[in-house]
């Protein structure tokens, strides 16, 4: 069966990409890393010696970076219900984290280490259709949310990936009620046409 205009077209896209180009060249699983890479160069959020989960990690680029980041010092996990390729140095788990087994496998490979940053480039399966597609956008932040503030500890940053449209707004009243600043994002990598942009939450309010 041969592809679609509209596959066609997006291969094409794809790997005239400029930072498909780049992630390959400098050994990142993904584009995407970009996205993190100018929100850390903006924003300064992960140095060495800081504990960092990632939601959503697969194929691992973000944790490529972190790690850089981290330079030996401090702690990577990656979740995702899909395999992530093994990163010298990171921490992997695989399974859905709303699952008791998969928090406990998690808060076992932290051993009781402060969290200072949660970050989550979680996002639909898209169909095209926008009724299907932002529920299931807003609902993966808020699961990626709800994730921040278990294992944040105080003063901890968030960054989160978010479609813009119905719930949106809501939503980052939700993140303002638990971080004392929050950002809005819109890195150069997000492809123009997107609705994605990060939402980054700064100080979080542990009341615990």
């Amino acid at each position: 069966m041969g592809r679609s205009k509209s596959s066609n077209q997006w291969l094409q896209e794809h790997f005239n990409d400029e930072f498909v180009k780049q992630a390959k060249m400098q050994g990142f699983r993904s584009r995407a890393v970009f996205k993190l890479q100018e929100i850390q160069k903006k924003d300064n959020l992960i140095r060495p010696g800081m504990n960092v989960v990632d939601l959503g990690a697969a194929p691992g680029a973000w944790l490529q970076y972190v790690k850089r980041l981290l330079k030996g010092q401090g702690r990577i996990v990656g979740l995702d219900i899909l395999p992530i390729e093994a990163i010298e140095g990171v921490h992997c788990v695989q399974g859905d984290f709303r699952e008791e087994a998969v928090m406990a496998e998690l808060s076992r490979v932290l051993e009781n280490i402060p969290v200072h940053v949660v970050l989550s480039d979680m996002a639909p399966n898209l169909t095209g259709n926008k009724a299907i597609d932002q529920p299931q956008s807003i609902y993966l932040a808020e699961l990626a949310l709800e994730m921040a503030a278990t294992v944040l500890s105080a003063d901890g940053c968030f960054v989160v990936k978010v479609f813009q449209g119905e719930g949106f707004d809501a939503y980052k009243k939700s993140v303002s009620a638990v971080f004392s600043k929050v950002l809005i994002r819109k890195p150069k990598a997000s492809r123009p046409r997107s609705k994605e942009v990060y939402i980054l939450g700064k100080g979080f309010k542990n009341d615990n």
